[in-house]
């Protein structure tokens, strides 16, 4: 398969609507999501928390999977490529 570059685009992403929750609960939707993923699986969260846009990259860097962000007027697009182990640390 060759590179697009954009590695989220390789399949269809689920995506975590936590709009209008505030943290923790998104982190939560995501890591109860993740343990359903396989490596190499990507989901996308959309959130509005500003306390998401520290807390997610946090979860995933330290549990060892990509995170990508981009903000869309109050929402913030979290795009979490499942890379390593949930048991990282």
């Amino acid at each position: 398969m060759a590179s697009t570059g954009y590695w989220f685009l390789a399949t269809k992403p689920e995506i975590i609507d936590a709009r209008g929750l505030r943290c923790p609960l998104p982190v939560l939707k995501l890591e109860k999501r993740l343990e359903q993923l396989r490596k190499g699986e990507t989901v996308i969260v959309l959130a509005t928390d500003p306390m998401a846009q520290v807390d997610i990259p946090l979860y995933c860097r330290q549990r060892g999977h990509e995170c990508r962000t981009e903000t869309q007027g109050e929402v913030l697009r979290f795009f979490v490529l499942v890379s390593g182990s949930a048991e990282a640390t």
